[in-house]
């Protein structure tokens, strides 16, 4: 998904409230610069990528090394690389799991937040579904990852993301997993 195509999809999502709009407004904004807007080194904001991960297990939560929060796995969009695919890359480093997306990826939240070293992130985050193994992430990532069911992950997460997981995964805490793209 290029920026282009990030626009045109953040263009038809519609905010489910006040701090979402605001979020899509800011996001919205940064895309329209003529920089990179994944680049960290230009301003102080840069659109992110994280995942609302499901599985038969529930919802994937890691402990943010550096924040000391229970996150979404996520993270920074390297140079040349697309959103979409540096959500799977940023599961996969901090997860140990192949992350898959719908098709098409599909935003379930947006968010601006503040970020380690002073910096805003504009987050986007894609619903990804993975096989339910045990987490294992890369060396240096934080070791707290783990699945959670709905209501476990609801109370455990950050806050400001507790309305999304449930929201998104209302279907996941009744059993319902065919909609995630499951086999």
């Amino acid at each position: 998904m290029d920026v282009r195509a990030l626009r045109d999809a953040l263009g038809r999502y519609r905010p489910l409230d006040a701090r979402e709009a605001i979020s899509r407004a800011a996001l919205l904004d940064r895309l329209s610069w003529p920089s990179d807007p994944f680049d960290q080194e230009v301003g102080t904001s840069h659109v992110t990528a994280s995942a609302l991960v499901v599985s038969t297990r529930g919802v994937i939560l890691h402990r943010h090394r550096l924040l000391g929060r229970w996150l979404l796995p996520g993270g920074h969009v390297d140079p040349g690389e697309s959103i979409d695919v540096a959500v799977r890359r940023e599961v996969l480093e901090e997860t140990g799991l192949e992350g898959r997306h719908r098709h098409p990826p599909r935003i379930v939240h947006l968010d601006v937040h503040h970020g380690p070293r002073g910096h805003v992130h504009l987050d986007v985050t894609f619903l990804l579904a993975a096989p339910p193994d045990d987490p294992h992430p890369a060396p240096g990532e934080s070791p707290e990852v783990a699945w959670y069911d709905v209501a476990a992950a609801v109370e455990r997460a950050e806050p400001r993301l507790r309305a999304v997981i449930a929201r998104v995964t209302a279907p996941v805490s009744r059993g319902d997993v065919s909609d995630f793209g499951h086999v």
